[in-house]
């Protein structure tokens, strides 16, 4: 798989049989491409746990509710996951790698300026424009992973997915640490992981070719449309996974410290440990599909992430870690899966669908559930809030059934 190996034959958009690319077209898989956009993805997701991370000392020092904290964490979903098909139509419109190279910087640059914000009305259009950098990265970088690759995608889309779970595993305990240690004021200086990461991806990452996109015609939405059951079903799927995913990523540091009495270091200790689970979770969940089948693993994932979620709210000490962290193991298992699924279906258009698959679908989740899970925290308790969005997962059990065993299957829906 280095920039050196023989170029790998592509499906024809419109047959799905394999033949070799033509002339300038041929894509190639690079090793070193592949891991500048792991370590961009990894940077990009420490800014994407920034909010969650920050929200008991934002909540200390600015006296903003629960219903205000949820308030901004759907706000954060929307800006950073529901607007990704936005930037995704414009990485296949044009053939520039802006998207991918800058997002980093500008995303940490927008958190570094939390520092100065004063009160809840200061912070929103902040939490905005960090989300607009998020946003920005993801479904160029995700189409470009596996640009050029015909076997065991699933297993380099894990890679992919877990090395960004991995940031956003590290990026509470970093702003934790970083305000506790030595002060709220040094906020300021978290954007230096983004520039360097941006410094990088600037020198090294290969500029986009628009002869790779001729063909994707993002304004022709046929493709799409030809596929649009099984496309639903994947939709809904995520959707269904993201509510708990987005919610809990969001709102598990204030969970921790409110409901159970954590300090702001243990708290985002332990919920580092449960997304460090989910990135796990992820890359074994990529294997698994090439070994078993997506809907397969999706299936096992909808079956067993509710039974570890139950274990961590209804226990204590390190019976109820162990059950939060197979929890988010077992849930996040599906994220590169869903993903190669609907690339699968609409080759022609890897960054568009990508984005409605890891943004759309979780910013839609977000945008609804993490603000009401805040109001009803403030009716009744973080506690019941969280636990009433696991009959998600029993709703995915049922959606997945639907889902036919092939693409072939699946195209012929």
């Amino acid at each position: 798989m280095s920039s050196s190996s023989p170029p790998i034959e592509l499906p024809d958009p419109q047959t799905g049989v394999r033949a070799a690319a033509k002339d300038t077209r041929t894509v190639r898989f690079s090793q070193i491409t592949f891991l500048l956009l792991c370590l961009g993805h990894f940077s990009i997701d420490i800014s994407s746990s920034s909010l969650s991370g920050l929200q008991p000392v934002l909540r200390d020092r600015m006296g903003i509710t629960l219903t205000e904290a949820g308030l901004l964490g759907g706000l954060f979903v929307f800006s950073s996951s529901l607007m990704q098909p936005v930037y995704g139509w414009l990485a296949d419109r044009f053939a520039t790698r802006h998207f991918t190279v800058l997002s980093p910087l500008f995303a940490s640059v927008s958190v570094a300026l939390f520092r100065y914000a004063s009160g809840f009305y200061g912070l929103l259009p902040l939490v905005f424009l960090a989300g607009i950098g998020i946003a920005a990265f993801h479904p160029q970088g995700t189409a470009m992973a596996v640009r050029g690759v015909s076997e065991k995608r699933g297993r380099l889309m894990a890679i992919f997915i877990s090395s960004g779970t991995l940031g956003f595993a590290v990026g509470p305990s970093f702003f934790a640490a970083l305000v506790t240690y030595f002060g709220f004021e040094s906020l300021v200086w978290s954007f230096v992981p983004g520039a360097l990461f941006s410094a990088l991806l600037y020198f090294y990452l290969p500029p986009e070719e628009r002869a790779e996109h001729a063909a994707a015609r993002p304004n022709d939405w046929s493709p799409m449309r030809r596929v649009w059951k099984p496309i639903t079903i994947l939709f809904t799927l995520v959707f269904l996974r993201s509510t708990i995913q987005v919610t809990y990523a969001q709102l598990l540091p204030l969970y921790l410290n409110v409901e159970r009495g954590l300090s702001l270091i243990a708290g985002n200790y332990l919920v580092s440990a449960y997304l460090i689970c989910g990135a796990m979770g992820g890359f074994l969940g990529g294997s698994l599909a090439d070994r078993f089948g997506g809907r397969q693993v999706i299936l096992a994932s909808m079956l067993g992430t509710v039974p570890f979620m139950l274990l961590f709210f209804l226990t204590t000490g390190w019976l109820s870690a162990v059950g939060l962290c197979l929890g988010g193991l077992i849930l996040l298992f599906t994220i590169p899966v869903n993903v190669l699924m609907a690339q699968d279906l609409v080759p022609e258009q890897s960054a568009t669908v990508s984005s409605l698959m890891m943004g759309f679908a979780w910013g839609a989740a977000g945008l609804i559930f993490v603000p009401v899970t805040g109001w009803l925290s403030d009716l009744f308790s973080l506690q019941t809030a969280m636990m009433l969005l696991l009959v998600f997962p029993v709703l995915g059990v049922f959606v997945t059934l639907m889902l036919p065993r092939t693409i072939e299957e699946q195209r012929e829906m």
